[in-house]
C-alpha cells in the first residue's frame, strides 16, 4: 500500500482525524474530503485545517504525502432529512430505537461522492471512520453496509475501490491508543485540541477529552473512551 493513494473522509471529528493519521502512515499520497450538509455542528468543518496543521507538526515527514482537501456542499441531504443533526430538535431516541441524530443515507451518499472524486483522481483506497463497536447504532456504520457498498461502487463505476474502515472493530479507548501509536503524545494533543465530535457544536469548554457540551451522545462516547484510555491500569 505504500505506493498507492488514499482518500480519507475527514469530517473534523476524532475518528476521521485518527483515520487520516492511519492513512498517512500507510499510503504514498493522501487526500481528504469533507461534506457540508447543513449539520448543526458545522464547527467540525472549521477545525479541519487546524488539525491538518497540527498533524504535520506532530509528524513532519507526512507533509510530502498530504495532498488536496476537497469540501463538498450537500445541502440537499439536510433538506431531505428530519433529524437532530440537521435541525434544532432535541436529541432523543426514536420509536425504532435509533437516536434521532441518525441521518438516513448519509454514509452511503458520502462514500458515493468520495468514490466519484477518487475515480477522477485515480485513487483506489477510500478511508472512513465507520465503527460498529462503540457507536450510536447507525445502520450505515455497520461492516455489512460498507462491504455491500464497496461491491455496488465497484460494479457501478467499473473500478476496484477498497473501502478501508480501520476503526470498525475498535472501541473508543482503542482508537485513542491507535492515535498514540501513530503520532505519540503530540498527535493525541492535536486530537484533543483540534477535533470536534459534539453534536451541539459546543466548543465553550475544554474537558480532559476535548471540547463539547459533555452531555450529547457523541460527547458521552468520547468521554468514556478517553477515561478508559487514560486509566492508569491501561497505560
Amino acid at each position: 500500500m505504500m505506493q498507492e493513494k488514499a482518500l480519507v473522509l475527514f469530517s473534523g471529528g476524532q475518528d476521521s482525524a485518527t483515520c487520516l493519521a492511519w492513512a498517512l502512515d500507510r499510503f504514498a499520497q493522501v487526500e481528504t474530503i469533507g461534506f457540508d450538509y447543513g449539520q448543526r455542528h458545522k464547527i467540525e468543518l472549521e477545525v479541519r485545517d487546524a488539525f491538518r496543521t497540527a498533524l504535520l507538526a506532530a509528524r513532519p515527514e507526512w507533509g510530502a504525502k498530504l495532498g488536496t482537501d476537497h469540501l463538498i456542499r450537500l445541502d440537499a441531504l439536510g433538506q431531505v432529512s428530519d433529524t437532530a443533526l440537521t435541525s434544532d430538535a432535541t436529541i432523543a431516541f426514536n420509536a425504532d430505537g435509533l437516536p434521532n441524530t441518525f441521518v438516513p443515507g448519509r454514509n452511503i451518499i458520502f462514500l458515493s461522492f468520495a468514490a466519484a472524486i477518487a475515480y477522477r483522481r485515480g485513487i483506489k483506497h477510500i478511508v472512513g471512520g465507520m465503527c460498529e463497536t462503540d457507536y450510536s447504532g447507525y445502520p450505515d456504520c455497520r461492516d455489512d453496509t460498507i462491504k455491500a457498498l464497496q461491491v455496488a461502487l465497484n460494479l457501478g463505476m467499473d473500478r476496484r475501490f477498497v473501502l478501508e474502515t480501520p476503526l470498525m472493530w475498535l472501541d473508543k479507548a482503542a482508537t485513542w491508543r491507535l492515535a498514540e501509536s501513530l503520532g505519540g503524545a503530540a498527535l493525541v494533543e492535536a486530537l484533543l485540541e483540534h477535533t470536534h465530535s459534539c453534536y451541539l457544536g459546543d466548543r465553550s469548554e475544554r474537558h480532559p477529552w476535548g471540547y463539547g457540551c459533555g452531555t450529547c451522545p457523541a460527547c458521552d462516547l468520547r468521554a468514556k473512551g478517553w477515561a478508559a484510555y487514560a486509566a492508569p491500569e491501561t497505560r
